[in-house]
């Protein structure tokens, strides 16, 4: 009846069909990205068509999932859950889809058996709430210990990192990020935190600036350092003494008409610069860009100007230095203005950048990051934004959970031990859960190179043995102790993942029909005298 009722150009994919066609698009995501899973996972080249070949080398998920186009409507969802993994926990985003992948794997296989996708569903909700008891009930609290949090804070940033570019230093970026997100005080604010790209170098070159650093130069002729700083943070156009009135004309009678104009013009902008210097500042930073003229104005009042600063991340400025952006400049007892210790050209390789030191907003930093091309530069700026995230978030709540596959493991084992307790069809689907939650330790020993069936089976045994916190040693191939070394996660990451995943998969398995509409058709003019036909 659909088919008569719909647009004869649409399409109706019912029951099976439409379940395989859901199945086919998820699992397929979930392949591409599982070869990046864990610290041997292997990168992406992605390479765009329409960007004049611009190229993104990247293990980063949501950043493969967000840059391939995709038709499947099942793959969006995985694509979806990815970005919310992303926005919300800043890591993780493989794991998401690659648990959601391996659900819908096991639940194909039920299928096959005809098991009813919502037994299946009430057997993975039941699964699911176990589940997340045991990993609650596993979690370790930090946060009343100042010197217990920043030591697990390390193990986590060191955990996020390893599997990322900055693998090879992560000793050195893990105490980078986490002095960074201390500075923070509790707040998950990072447009507080900088990074700065500068290729050149190695990335063991890159290092914490204490204050803000500013990719501009200082203008000529004007005090390259001063201290104690008085800063007007401006967004108005310095290019008033010009007439703009396009296609406009002007007569005039002689030359002398033509220089009245423009000492007019002049006089103009010379009153609305000695305006902006009556605030009693020194320094004066804008977000357009500022002409010779009024450049010479400044330098002769001793106000350093800085011009087209940082356009994208004025309000990040203006919130580091504790000052308000304004447009006029009338009323300088209503204007709230920046400040910081000392302003200074530093260089950072070989080019100059302004240093703003001892800022107000003390929470501020920068983070330099060398390389040797933009594309290491790019990768190593996802990799430190994926540990910044999960740091700012751990900050304030401080529960860990253990990595290597100790927590899936344990998941797992939780689950198996209540199955014989429940009755009929769910055993099945309670079973495929906890085989899905073994297959990310699974994936993480396949990609290291590692007999995946030997060492989750060896894992399964020592976390029945009541060995809780074991985990795959990824150095040997061997199971070992995660508290000795020093795999942690984030536990809102963890759960994140475990919540995230089993809710999509929930919404894939439901579906039954596919319908898609019909393409727009095109109106076409009708040709003279043919009535529009």
């Amino acid at each position: 009846m659909a088919e008569a009722v719909l647009n004869q150009q649409a399409q109706v994919d019912k029951g099976e069909n439409a379940r395989m066609a859901s199945f086919v698009g998820a699992l397929a995501i979930s392949d591409l990205v599982k070869s990046t899973l864990g610290p041997k996972g292997m990168d992406k080249i992605l390479q765009s068509m329409t960007m004049q070949g611009q190229i993104t080398i990247t293990n980063d998920g949501a950043t493969i999932l967000k840059s391939i186009h995709i038709d499947n409507a099942a793959a969006k969802v995985l694509v979806e859950i990815s970005k919310t993994q992303d926005d919300e926990v800043g890591d993780g985003t493989t794991s998401v889809v690659v648990l959601a992948g391996e659900l819908l794997r096991e639940a194909q296989k039920l299928m096959d058996k005809r098991v009813h996708p919502m037994t299946i569903i009430d057997g993975w909700r039941l699964a699911t709430d176990i589940a997340r008891k045991a990993l609650i009930s596993s979690a370790v609290d930090t946060i009343n210990d100042k010197a217990k949090l920043r030591q697990a804070m390390v193990d986590v940033a060191q955990t996020t990192l390893s599997s990322k570019i900055l693998s090879s230093d992560k000793n050195k970026f893990a105490e980078l990020a986490v002095d960074a997100v201390l500075r923070l005080g509790g707040s998950t604010d990072l447009e507080l935190i900088q990074v700065i790209k500068k290729p050149g170098g190695s990335l063991q070159h890159s290092y914490l600036e204490e204050g803000y650093l500013l990719d501009k130069k200082i203008g000529i002729g004007q005090p390259k350092r001063i201290e104690n700083a008085k800063i007007l943070i401006a967004n108005t156009p310095m290019d008033t003494d010009k007439v703009k009135i396009y296609g406009s004309r002007v007569r005039v009678s002689s030359m002398n008409d033509v220089a009245e104009i423009e000492a007019a013009e002049k006089q103009k902008m010379k009153d609305k610069c000695l305006k902006i210097v009556d605030h009693g500042i020194n320094v004066f930073i804008n977000r357009q860009l500022i002409y010779n003229y009024p450049e010479s104005i400044f330098a002769s009042h001793g106000v350093m100007a800085i011009e087209h600063a940082d356009f994208d991340g004025i309000e990040r400025l203006a919130a580091v230095l504790d000052g308000e952006i304004c447009s006029t400049f009338d009323h300088p007892e209503l204007v709230k203005l920046g400040g910081c210790a000392v302003i200074e050209e530093v260089m950072v390789g070989e080019d100059k950048m302004i240093r703003f030191g001892g800022v107000k907003g003390g929470a501020a930093c920068s983070i330099v990051l060398r390389g040797a091309s933009m594309h290491v530069l790019d990768e190593a700026e996802r990799s430190l934004h994926d540990a910044l995230a999960v740091l700012s978030q751990m900050a304030r709540k401080g529960r860990i959970v253990y990595g290597g596959g100790c927590s899936e493991s344990l998941m797992a084992n939780a689950i198996d031990k209540e199955v014989p307790s429940v009755a009929g069809k769910k055993q099945l689907a309670m079973e495929a859960y906890s085989r899905a939650l073994r297959q990310l330790p699974a994936t993480v020993a396949d990609n290291a190179g590692y007999d995946a069936a030997d060492i989750v089976a060896n894992l399964r045994t020592a976390h029945a043995n009541g060995d809780i916190r074991a985990g795959i040693d990824i150095s040997d191939g061997s199971v070992g102790d995660m508290t000795k070394l020093g795999v942690c996660e984030s536990f809102e990451l963890k759960e994140h993942v475990l919540l995230a995943a089993a809710e999509a998969a929930e919404m894939i398995l439901r579906v039954d029909d596919i319908i898609k509409c019909a393409p727009r058709e095109r109106q076409q003019q009708g040709m003279p005298g043919m009535g529009g036909m």
